[in-house]
């Protein structure tokens, strides 16, 4: 599987011992987690891909490829942010084979990228009557409802992030004490839920009605066409995606994200602390928590209305 991720054109030995090792030394060396491996994989393919097809290896790579590549793409799609965290990647990525001496020269003392300011965007979530629209055009009837109705609760409810619903293995749930048990990506250790009701019953239904069928995969949530195998990340955003758009949601990001954001907000509203809204999300830090006091327009206006009388 791993040889598939390099281009075709640069699969000799030395560039897959060269991709691989760099994988394996940003999860164990710098402890980076899975999903962020697996983002640098990603980027990485497409970037190794787009020189290759102009005939350049990674030893033929310059500067003005990087900054051609980053220029082609931002004019397609890619936002500053998503600029930043590709720069980022590559910077590693050279710096990694320059000290391992692969490469001659670092490229990655000359790879520029747009600077980030903490809290400078909005999150931008679902509003949360879409969210009761989408629960609505869910039939009681239809596999592929059933189990996403599960799913997306996941994702709406207790703030999941599509890689953590795409983990969830059968032993995570515990049912003698009605606890749902969720590896969360960011804090490396689990996390235990106690299971709600509405949630438990949309399981249920799921398992008995739509996975009942034997399975030597672990991961709770499978395809509905064989050879039944756990969905992937990939699969959860194009369901979610595609959920939101025949709804005619309108909303910047139509991903698993935009229900994690939208149950943070929710979670605003209804007056929970900081605190508690980190916990719930699994932040590692109330820093990654405290952009969500921002989206809270309802309490700001009360505060700009508020009169305070006459003042000297």
């Amino acid at each position: 599987m791993t040889e598939r991720l390099i281009p075709r054109a640069q699969r000799g030995a030395n560039t897959f011992l060269q991709f691989e090792a760099y994988c394996r030394w940003a999860l164990d060396e710098r402890g980076f987690t899975p999903a962020t491996v697996q983002q640098s994989r990603w980027h990485l393919t497409c970037f190794l891909t787009w020189c290759a097809a102009r005939g350049h290896g990674v030893k033929d790579i310059t500067i003005d490829d990087v900054d051609a590549y980053i220029v082609a793409q931002s004019r397609r799609r890619w936002c500053r942010r998503t600029i930043n965290s590709v720069a980022k990647i590559l910077r590693m990525f050279f710096r990694f084979l320059t000290e391992q001496g692969w490469l001659r020269c670092d490229l990655s003392i000359a790879i520029q990228a747009p600077r980030i300011y903490a809290m400078e965007d909005l999150p931008t979530g679902v509003d949360w009557q879409d969210v009761g629209r989408l629960f609505s055009s869910l039939k009681g009837n239809v596999s592929k409802d059933i189990r996403d109705r599960a799913i997306l609760m996941l994702m709406a409810v207790y703030g999941l992030r599509s890689s953590e619903v795409a983990g969830l293995q059968l032993e995570h749930r515990d049912w003698d004490r009605e606890l749902l048990r969720v590896r969360r990506v960011k804090r490396r250790g689990p996390q235990d839920y106690p299971m709600i009701a509405s949630f438990n019953d949309a399981l249920l239904a799921y398992l008995k009605r739509v996975r009942q069928r034997p399975s030597v995969h672990r991961e709770v949530f499978l395809s509905l066409a064989p050879p039944y195998r756990p969905m992937s990340t990939q699969a959860l955003y194009d369901m979610v995606s595609k959920r939101l758009h025949s709804l005619g949601v309108r909303t910047a990001h139509y991903g698993p994200h935009s229900l994690r954001h939208a149950c943070a907000t929710r979670l605003v509203a209804e007056g929970l602390s900081l605190k508690e809204i980190g916990d719930h999300l699994g932040h590692r830090s109330t820093r990654s928590t405290r952009i969500y006091a921002k989206v809270d327009l309802t309490g700001l206006r009360e505060v700009a209305a508020f009169d305070l009388g006459e003042l000297p």
